[in-house]
């Protein structure tokens, strides 16, 4: 019998539409506990969706830097900042990226991007000063060299800096023949620079070589509500190119091929799964699924590469042991495929990690959660 691959495994195990409250809280807890010794020995494991489907997604493990007692590893005893050791925490967490062995977290309160290094078990802050100091970054993008892209929306730009973390220089509305805008969103392509542009109500795309302007998304301002933006705040690529917008102001995702043309929407607004409040940070897996963090119901949902709901999760079903696996104000999401391995020890026995699902909650304790795709053996 053929293996089915990832996405088919999904499929099969449909959404039941009761309300986001009743099917993100109802958790499956399944006996036994993460293995290894920076597991999470003695807890039960918590899955979603709820029995009788078979678990999805479960939750590994969270932090929040410093003396943290449900850290990675349980080792974050102190936070790095230069050359002096503190027992500072990440404070105010946004745009999340990974690569390389580390964990990038735009923090607005800290001013800066802390660094979580998985192999050394530290946290880095990284606050440039002079001409590149950050003001409030929002959103971090990551480049195939090594070097990295922040949003900025006090200093209303995009800046760039090198794998070696030396600045390279800033982009901002001037090339568009505007002083207007609010940069918040980030997504890179192969040669463009995507950032959602808020007071502009738009996408600005850079050349991302000659930094040149190529053109706004969308490409049709007078188009009909549909495919308009009135208050963008996060933007994902898939891999054919195609442009994802959560739209917070309209309450759904707008889906623009890779000339800025709109093609759909995704969602609308209200409670039920499906729908969004306050839709913020959003990403796209190597199977096109879509992850839309919704800081109004405190959950992430999933949704297929056509855009229907395949499950919801991150928000407490009224156990305590549940707890820990809920959002609190969550605001950005990113999906890892290369560093599964490192957290397959916080899966539960018999559930094998597909993928990783990293989100920011700008509230609550736990400042980072990191959940898994994956089936059962």
């Amino acid at each position: 019998m053929q293996a089915m691959r990832p996405v088919d495994r999904l499929k099969q195990f449909p959404f039941h539409r009761t309300g986001l409250a009743l099917a993100a809280g109802a958790l499956s807890l399944l006996a036994g506990c993460a293995t290894g010794p920076d597991g999470n020995a003695g807890r039960k494991a918590v899955f979603f969706p709820p029995p009788p489907a078979a678990p999805r997604v479960q939750y590994l493990t969270g932090f929040s830097g410093g003396k943290d007692p449900d850290s990675v590893s349980g080792k974050f005893a102190t936070f790095v900042i230069g050359q002096e050791e503190s027992s500072a925490a990440i404070l105010k967490p946004y745009g999340v990226a990974i690569a390389s062995n580390q964990l990038f977290i735009c923090d607005t309160s800290a001013r800066a991007v802390d660094i979580l290094d998985l192999e050394s078990l530290t946290l880095r802050r990284f606050a440039p000063v002079g001409n590149s100091k950050l003001g409030v970054p929002i959103n971090i993008a990551l480049d195939t060299d090594g070097s990295r892209y922040v949003t900025d929306t006090a200093r209303n730009q995009v800046l760039h800096f090198g794998a070696d973390e030396q600045f390279f220089d800033a982009l901002d509305g001037t090339a568009f023949g505007t002083n207007v805008q609010r940069f918040t969103g980030l997504a890179l392509g192969a040669d463009r620079i995507y950032a959602t542009d808020l007071n502009g109500h738009c996408v600005r795309v850079f050349d991302k070589a000659t930094r040149q302007p190529l053109f706004t998304i969308p490409r049709n301002p007078q188009a009909d509500d549909d495919g308009r933006l009135f208050m963008p705040v996060n933007l994902a690529l898939d891999r054919q190119g195609r442009v994802y917008v959560s739209d917070m102001a309209a309450c759904r995702v707008k889906v623009f091929d890779t000339d800025g043309n709109f093609l759909r929407t995704i969602g609308s607004q209200g409670d039920l799964p499906g729908q969004f409040a306050r839709p913020k940070g959003i990403a796209v897996d190597r199977a096109g699924r879509i992850y839309v963090v919704d800081a109004a119901s405190q959950t992430c949902q999933i949704f297929d590469a056509e855009g229907k709901t395949l499950l919801s999760f991150g928000e407490p079903g009224g156990n305590p042991a549940e707890e820990i696996a809920t959002l609190n104000l969550p605001a950005a999401v990113c999906v890892d495929y290369d560093h599964v391995g490192r957290f397959q020890k916080y899966a539960a026995p018999g559930f094998v990690l597909e993928e990783l699902i990293i989100i920011s909650n700008q509230l609550g304790t736990q400042k980072i959660s990191v959940f898994g795709l994956g089936h059962k053996e």
